[in-house]
This record gives C-alpha cells, structure tokens and sequence, in this order.
C-alpha cells in the first residue's frame, strides 16, 4: 500500500513539474534565474537605501550593484565618463573593518594594510599600497577625513591605481567605509567629492 502511495505522488509530482514546464514554467525559472544574477535598477536601488539615502546623486553617477558581501552591505558606483569607482561600505552591527580613528592615526597607513590583508582573494591582489596624502570631504551630513593612495593590482590588467579611503559614523552610529578609486593618473578626487557629497 505504501509502494503504491510512492507511485501515485511520484506521478502527480511529475505532472505537476510538466504541466508547469508546459504553461511557461521553464520562461518563469529563468526570469528569476536572470534576475537573481542581473537585478533590475529599481531593485538594485531599493538595495542601496540600506547603505544610505542616494536619491540626491548626480546623474552623472550609476548605482552597479548593491548586495551583502560576508555579513556587510554594500554599494558599488560608476562615475560613466571616467569609469572611476566609488564603494560604500555598511558594517552594521558587525566589527568595523576600519573606523574614522584608524584613518585619522599617524599609522593610518598600516592600519588599512592589516585591513586589506584580511581580505585577500585569488583573482586580484593589492600590492604597494602607499598612503601619500591627507584630506577631508562631506558625506552622511559630515566633514570626514580621507586618506589618498597610490597601489598596485595584481592578477588584473588595471596595474597602478590611485584614490581615497575614508570612514564616517553614519546617525545610528555603523561605520561606513568610503571608497574611491581610478587608474593611476585618472583618478580625480573632484569626482569622488561629487559622489560622496550628496549621500545621506
């Protein structure tokens, strides 16, 4: 009786999944397949608004992605004409990675170096990573320090690159970690203001 019962469900199983397959089903798997792989903007956006408010961005900038990498949020940007990256960041509740003291410290530069070698991955290594100047910007409301550097990428074509790191305490108190970066002699700290200014 039991043997039977396993027949039965095996079959309407089976005419349930081609049933399915034949009204459209195998178009509704890939859609959600496609989807889950390629968001669509709107659902990158909604992404995006649980690292900060990016309504006011210029258009100048795209959102690319905007998902959550080893517990933290994040958002990765494009300013289209230079194809200069910004990314952002969002501890959350986790450890901070690195915070606005780290940045500010006389050894910023081997603080963000313990940093980097926690994070190390087969296809692109950062090499030669050299602090080579101090400044600060607004973003999230706030006048925040950065530092610029100078780095080599392995395992990539890129080679040399330049661009900034900075931290802010966002108003529920998460850090976040602020980005910028661009081929050596292209990056322009004028773009990377641009950006972060208008995140809330």
């Amino acid at each position: 009786m039991g043997c039977l019962k396993n027949v039965t469900r095996a079959i309407f199983l089976t005419v349930v999944v081609v049933g399915f397959m034949a009204l459209g089903g195998q178009d509704w798997v890939k859609y959600q397949f496609k989807n889950f792989i390629n968001p669509s903007h709107d659902v990158i956006l909604e992404r995006a608004q649980k690292v900060g408010d990016f309504s006011k961005m210029n258009k100048e900038f795209e959102i690319e992605k905007a998902a959550g990498i080893l517990g933290y949020n994040a958002v990765l940007a494009e300013h289209k004409a230079s194809g200069q990256k910004m990314l952002v960041v969002d501890s959350k509740d986790k450890k901070p990675i690195l915070t606005e003291e780290d940045i500010k410290s006389s050894n910023a530069e081997d603080k963000i170096k313990a940093a980097i070698s926690k994070f190390k991955y087969q296809a692109a290594t950062i090499e030669e990573f050299r602090v080579t100047e101090r400044g600060t910007m607004k973003s999230y409301g706030q006048e925040i320090p950065y530092v610029k550097f100078t780095a080599r990428v392995k395992k990539l074509p890129i080679g040399e690159i330049s661009g900034i790191i900075s931290v802010v305490k966002d108003e529920k108190g998460n850090d976040k970690i602020l980005v910028s970066a661009n081929e050596k002699d292209k990056y322009s700290q004028l773009i990377a203001n641009e950006f972060f200014k208008d995140i809330k």
